[in-house]
């Protein structure tokens, strides 16, 4: 942490918990009796609770978006360039809600977690969940906290079809939704990225059927490629090339199986930090949920009659170099809102930076989600007035 806060940070943030004992009925068939979620929140709810956002997380990502837990930390949440007094999701005019999701492993009840029925860590034996769970789990944390509607939803990636599931799940409880380098449902490439690393994870010795964490061991050498994998992924051809392009640790080839290029010593150190911060069995689950988000498969197939429902504006944002998730993916959502005859705005932004360019303050970026959400305050205080 800086020795002096920045003014456009929310500073130093402390999670909260909240638990819930009302079963969750899952998708899958199973349930959860109890369960619990990390959250943390920024700025000050208003009286009438009408200026709530909701962050969803991307598959890696956890409850600390902005802010610092303590002097010792080297550097804020995931999300801090958007999200903080003045920032485009300005802490001064709104309330923010960030939390883990079910199956998270940063405090959320998940594979890490004890079961309750046999008292070791769930492990493997944690239900399936997907994002329609999520979306019913989060619900439930806004009841808790007071909040019936948001002025707005944001997510990124997986974040972003969670937002989606909320549109059409509860159309009642959001004034707009921000879908950022997203996809109304996975590619079979995508689908295959995931299933590679889960077998990366699923086939490494300490993996441990996924009891490993009772067995005492840690399946880090698969876990590790799993991450690498996805990393390569995230990033633009062109901006691998501007980082590294063919820089070498030496100045003559080893001719070995050491690292001899640049960009493998940043993926196998990827990998490691990966290895250190996250849980196995919960990278299984988190890409599961993305394989099985479909929600036009409700609707034969048809995306706009299954966003029918939605009520609120839409924000879509796309990255001209993202191929995780290419601008074609949010312009399928973009033309089924339309069909739909919602209310819908679409910025495809040029970066370098490729699917993580959403993570980046890119300036044009901020101010379309700024721009969205001025728009959203200006129409709850006419509605109030």
């Amino acid at each position: 942490m800086p020795d002096v806060i920045p003014v456009d940070s929310v500073g130093v943030v402390t999670p909260q918990i909240a638990h819930f004992s009302e079963p969750l009925e899952l998708a899958c068939g199973k349930s959860l009796s109890s369960y619990q979620l990390v959250y943390e929140t920024y700025g000050t709810l208003n009286q009438d609770a009408s200026n709530a956002i909701l962050i969803c997380h991307a598959l890696s990502g956890d409850h600390h978006a902005a802010g610092y837990h303590s002097k010792d930390d080297k550097k804020p949440g995931w999300w801090d360039s958007a999200i903080g007094p003045g920032k485009a999701i300005d802490t001064k005019k709104h309330f923010v809600i960030s939390l883990n999701n079910l199956s998270g492993c940063c405090g959320s009840t998940g594979p890490t977690s004890i079961n309750p029925d046999t008292g070791k860590i769930w492990g493997a034996d944690f239900p399936i969940v997907t994002v329609e769970d999520w979306v019913e789990s989060q619900a439930r944390l806004a009841d808790k906290l007071g909040v019936t509607t948001f002025a707005a939803i944001i997510g990124g990636s997986l974040g972003g079809m969670q937002v989606l599931e909320w549109s059409i799940r509860f159309p009642d409880r959001l004034k707009a939704a921000v879908v950022i380098a997203s996809a109304p449902k996975l590619s079979a490439q995508n689908i295959a990225f995931n299933e590679v690393a889960r077998q990366s994870i699923s086939r490494d010795p300490d993996f441990r059927d996924g009891d490993y964490l009772n067995e005492e061991t840690l399946p880090k050498n698969g876990l590790g490629l799993a991450r690498m994998l996805a990393h390569i992924t995230y990033l633009s051809d062109d901006s691998m090339d501007s980082k590294f392009g063919r820089q070498m640790r030496h100045d003559t080839f080893q001719y070995n199986y050491d690292i001899e290029f640049e960009i493998e010593s940043y993926l196998r150190y990827q990998g490691e930090a990966f290895t250190n911060r996250f849980d196995a069995n919960t990278y299984l689950l988190m890409t599961k949920a993305l394989d099985y988000f479909d929600p036009a498969a409700r609707t034969e197939g048809d995306l706009a009659k299954a966003l029918e429902k939605a009520t609120c504006e839409f924000l879509l944002v796309s990255f001209t170099t993202d191929w995780r998730f290419s601008p074609a993916r949010s312009e399928e959502i973009v033309d089924a809102l339309v069909k739909a005859g919602k209310k819908v705005s679409y910025a495809k932004i040029e970066a370098d930076e490729g699917h993580d360019a959403f993570l980046f303050p890119i300036p044009r970026y901020m101010a379309a989600l700024k721009g969205l959400l001025n728009r959203v305050n200006k129409q709850i205080q006419e509605e109030a007035k």
